[in-house]
């Protein structure tokens, strides 16, 4: 098992991408602190992991554009575990406006879900990963949006191009501390879409001829958070399709 006796946090864990990269760890032998705002997302992943490897999840609620909450969710993690040596930032929201209509409150929330958490949950994760003085592992969920226009989004794309350049930031940054930093790219992943959202599992067109799903940018996660991807940092990994590449 790939990443056995580790601790990790994935962020947005409660369904979707999250939901599968945190299962996915499970499998490989991690013990997952699965972190959503909602209570009842979190705790139904954590029961599910836990049922199939008892105690390998703890499920906790926290608003991951709050520096104090971030702070109380990571203490939480090592009160439990004692440590920690990944983390996921998953969590995002997205927007569905041009910027001659877009309200200034949605583009606060999109950003401070999609981009501000990925600063406080690194922050917060690392300094604990350097008093550990043993290294860390970061993988931030970017998107085909973050790399290109939209028309039908604003505040998205900016949040996941800033996340895109965090990440070398960040990697640049805490290369000292033996912490690495990588991103993935994912295009349109089968998943559940918000209330009211348009449908997320219309037909794509990408050069492998199905949609993405769950387990593929899981699957990426995992090698990234491994000691197989120990010579990589600072750079995005595109599980998309091939949709980047035309």
């Amino acid at each position: 098992m790939r990443l056995d006796g580790k601790v990790a946090i994935v962020t947005g864990a409660g369904r979707n991408i999250g939901e599968g990269i945190a299962q996915l760890f499970a499998e490989e032998g991690a013990r997952v602190a699965v972190v959503d705002w909602l209570e009842e997302r979190a705790s139904a992943v954590a029961d599910a992991i836990n049922a199939e490897r008892d105690g390998a999840a703890l499920a906790l609620t926290c608003d991951v554009t709050s520096g104090a909450a971030v702070e109380r969710m990571v203490a939480d993690v090592v009160g439990r575990w004692g440590r920690v040596d990944l983390l996921v930032n998953n969590v995002g929201v997205v927007d569905r406006t041009n910027v001659l209509e877009l309200p200034e409150a949605e583009w606060d929330r999109v950003i401070g879900v999609s981009l501000k958490s990925v600063f406080l949950c690194t922050k917060y994760a690392a300094k604990q990963m350097v008093e550990q003085g043993d290294g860390g592992r970061i993988v931030n969920i970017a998107s085909t949006s973050g790399h290109r226009g939209r028309d039908n989004a604003t505040a998205y794309p900016a949040a996941k191009g800033g996340v895109l350049n965090l990440t070398r930031a960040l990697a640049v940054q805490l290369a000292q501390y033996s912490i690495r930093v990588n991103s993935i790219t994912p295009n349109r992943v089968q998943t559940e879409a918000e209330p009211g959202a348009p449908d997320r599992n219309r037909p794509v067109d990408n050069l492998i001829g199905r949609p993405c799903l769950p387990r593929d940018v899981a699957l990426a996660a995992v090698f990234l958070a491994s000691a197989d991807a120990d010579f990589i940092t600072g750079i995005d990994l595109p599980v998309d399709g091939g949709v980047l590449a035309r």
